[in-house]
Formats: C-alpha cells, sequence, structure tokens
C-alpha cells in the first residue's frame, strides 16, 4: 500500500486517458468543444465520466437522476451505459447550455433514453416524489449549485430504491474544504454535507480523490 498520493502530472493524467478508458468519440467531441468555454470547469472530467459509466454497468441500472447537466458530458456518459429502454431525467435551468448537449445526445443516438427538464431541480425533485416515483430510481448524480446540495442529497435518497447509489461531485471543492479561511457559501455547503454523508447511516459513503472529488453513497 502506498503511504503517499501519486502526483498526478499532466504527463500521467494523458496516460491514464489513453491507456485506461475508452472515451466515446462523441464524448470527446463534447469535451474539447465544452473545453473552450468560459466555464469549462463546470464539466466533470474524463475519468470520472467512465467510472460513473462502469457503475451504471455493474448496477444493471435502468432510471437515473441527474441534477446539473451544463453541456451534456456526464449525462451523455451515462445513457450511453444505460440499456435501450433506460432512462435519465436531466435537470437543469439553462437552455442555452444544455442547447449543447442536445445535440451531442442526438448525435450519439441517446437522445431517446434522456428527459431534459429545464426547470429548479427541486420543484422537479419535489413533483417526481408526488407522482408516486419514491424509491424506483438506481442512481443519481448530483453536480449543481453547491448550497443545494443537501436539499438535492435528501430528496435523492427518497426517489432511489434500496441499494441504489447517489454521487456527488466537487466534495473536495479545489481544496477549500480544508482550508479553514474559506468560509464563503459554497465552501460550507460542501464542508458540512460532507460531515453530515459521513455520518449519515442510511448511506455507505465513499469519497474518492477523482476531479474534484467524488462521493458515492450506497443506499441501505
Amino acid at each position: 500500500m502506498s503511504a503517499s498520493i501519486l502526483p498526478y502530472t499532466p504527463e500521467l493524467r494523458e496516460y491514464l486517458w489513453n491507456k485506461g478508458m475508452r472515451e466515446h468519440p462523441v464524448l470527446k467531441k463534447l469535451r474539447d468543444e465544452t473545453s473552450k468555454l468560459p466555464n469549462s470547469v463546470m464539466q466533470i472530467c474524463p475519468e470520472q465520466g467512465a467510472l460513473m459509466s462502469n457503475l451504471i454497468k455493474i448496477m444493471s441500472a435502468k432510471k437515473i437522476i441527474e441534477i446539473g447537466t451544463y453541456t451534456g458530458y456526464s449525462s451523455l456518459a451515462m445513457a450511453l451505459a444505460l440499456p435501450k429502454d433506460g432512462e435519465l431525467l436531466a435537470c437543469d435551468i439553462s437552455e442555452e447550455w444544455t442547447s449543447i448537449a442536445i445535440k451531442a445526445w442526438e448525435e450519439a443516438n441517446v437522445s431517446h433514453k434522456i428527459k431534459l427538464k429545464i426547470a429548479p431541480a427541486l420543484e422537479t425533485l419535489k413533483n417526481k416524489l408526488e407522482e408516486g416515483q419514491k424509491g424506483v430510481y438506481d442512481f443519481a448524480f448530483i453536480d449543481a449549485d453547491k448550497e443545494n446540495y443537501r436539499q438535492y442529497y435528501e430528496y435523492c435518497l427518497k426517489l432511489l430504491r434500496s441499494g441504489g447509489v447517489i454521487t456527488l461531485d466537487n466534495v473536495l471543492w479545489f481544496g477549500a474544504v480544508i482550508d479553514k479561511k474559506r468560509n464563503d457559501s459554497n465552501t460550507i455547503a460542501i464542508r458540512e454535507l460532507n460531515d453530515f454523508i459521513c455520518n449519515d447511516e442510511r448511506v455507505i459513503p465513499s469519497m474518492i480523490p477523482i476531479g474534484d472529488g467524488l462521493t458515492i453513497a450506497v443506499k441501505i
């Protein structure tokens, strides 16, 4: 067992991208396109997409919730892992960014699996519960406004089946979670949620240092 963290150099990451995963051509095209946008930091890294895709395959997941779609890389990666009759509910508030996502979904022939809901995610999730969707989803990915993470987490717990998985992005928040000088609302929200999930006996959590930090929480 290594006693230290492996230095993740640009060269090593390039090797990982070339040898450690198979990125769909449309995913790579979308990643390159998004990298030119001013908010490109909001896109997940390809190794994270590959990991979530494998989790979905391992679980034989068929119903997914995504909170925060941006230009569609994560939703495309997950939809590609779904079976033909799989369903992904994509929640976002931006028609501008998701218009890029829609083109990528269509190009990759997965648009029939994705239902995009342009509305506040809390409203969409509440409606799903009221429609009787409690406990029917297999997998959830949360990557949106940080101050609402806790509420998204609670809704997803209700919507997921036992054995379902919630994944949460940005849980290391570029290292700010351990910086005592960082006490802005986003950092506090992430820090408090990390503390909460660590002690939440409704789930089995695993935080991994991929991308900006990803928590995988299995619902008991």
